[in-house]
C-alpha cells in the first residue's frame, strides 16, 4: 500500500504550536493509549474508539479516520513557517505507537517532502515497532515519568521497565535526537530525589543532552466532566515556579544535561 493511502484515527490537528519540538509545528493527535495516567490532560485520547464529549454544553464527536494524504494537506499549508523556523510535524496522542503503521507512514511521507519530524511518546511498545519509525524521525520527545516501576504502575496503570529499556535502545541506535521530558506531578514524582533519579538515568543515555521538566497543570480537567468521568487529581495543586526552579537546579547538579522548564 502507498503511504498516502494508509488510514489512522486522530482526534485533532493543531497548527502553529511552538511547544512540541523545534520551531513552528503542526501537531497530529492520534487516538489510543496504553497508559491511564491519573493526571492525563487529553483523556479523550485514551480510548481508540470514537467518542462523544460535551464541550461548552454541546456534544462533540471525538475521533475521525483519515488517510496520510488528508493529514498532509493540512501539514503542507504551513511549509513556509517550518522552513523559516526549523519546525515541522509532530505526532502526539495518546501514544502514537498504538497506531504504528499510520505513524510510520506519516513520518515517512513527511521526510520524503523534506519536512522535519518529531514524535511525542512514552516508548511503550515492542522495540521492533519503534525501530521501524526511527529512520524517518528527527526528534524523539520521550516521556520518562519515574524510575520506580511499582510507583509508575500505581499512577499510570503499567510498569515502566519496557519504556526505560526502549529509551536505552533508542539512544544507542544514534538514529534520532532523543530528548527526555518529565511531567512534574505532585504526589507522584515532584521531589528533588525522584527528579534527580530520572536525571541520572537520562544522563547515562548516549547522545542525550537535553531534559525538559513539564509542570503539572489542570487544563484538561473540564474534559473529564465532558466525558462523564471523574478527575482523580482534583485536589492537587500545580507546582510553583520556585519549586520548578529548585528541581531544575537539582537536575543540573547531578547531571550534565541541559535542563529547561517547559516543552
Amino acid at each position: 500500500m502507498n503511504d498516502l493511502d494508509v488510514t489512522g484515527r486522530i482526534f485533532d490537528i493543531q497548527r502553529y504550536s511552538i511547544h512540541d519540538g523545534l520551531g513552528i509545528r503542526t501537531i497530529v493527535f492520534l487516538k489510543g493509549c496504553v497508559l491511564r495516567c491519573k493526571w492525563c490532560c487529553n483523556p479523550e485520547s485514551q480510548s481508540r474508539e470514537i467518542e462523544t464529549m460535551k464541550v461548552l454544553g454541546e456534544e462533540k464527536t471525538i475521533g475521525r479516520d483519515v488517510t496520510v494524504a488528508e493529514v498532509m494537506e493540512t501539514v503542507e499549508k504551513d511549509r513556509q513557517y517550518y522552513w523559516r523556523s526549523g519546525g515541522g510535524i509532530t505526532l502526539s496522542g495518546g501514544e502514537s505507537l498504538c497506531q504504528p503503521d499510520f505513524a510510520r507512514a506519516l513520518l515517512a511521507e513527511s521526510k520524503k517532502r523534506g519536512i522535519n519530524t518529531a514524535l511525542e511518546s512514552m516508548g511503550c511498545a515492542d522495540f521492533k515497532v519503534i525501530e521501524s519509525i526511527l529512520p524517518f524521525l528527527d526528534t524523539y520527545l520521550m516521556d520518562i515519568k519515574h524510575t520506580n516501576p511499582a510507583k509508575h504502575e500505581a499512577f499510570t496503570g503499567r510498569r515502566n521497565d519496557l519504556m526505560l529499556e526502549n529509551a536505552r535502545k533508542i539512544a544507542e541506535s544514534g538514529l534520532t535526537k532523543l530528548i527526555i521530558r518529565v511531567p512534574v506531578i505532585p504526589t507522584f514524582n515532584e521531589t528533588a530525589d525522584e527528579i534527580a533519579d530520572i536525571a541520572r538515568f537520562a544522563d547515562k543515555l548516549p547522545g542525550v543532552t537535553d531534559i525538559h521538566l513539564l509542570p503539572y497543570h489542570r487544563f484538561g480537567e473540564g474534559k473529564y466532566e465532558g466525558l462523564g468521568r471523574p478527575y482523580l487529581m482534583g485536589d492537587i495543586k500545580e507546582p510553583t515556579g520556585e519549586h520548578m526552579e529548585m528541581l531544575k537546579r537539582k537536575v543540573e547538579s547531578v547531571s550534565k544535561l541541559v535542563c529547561r522548564i517547559g516543552g
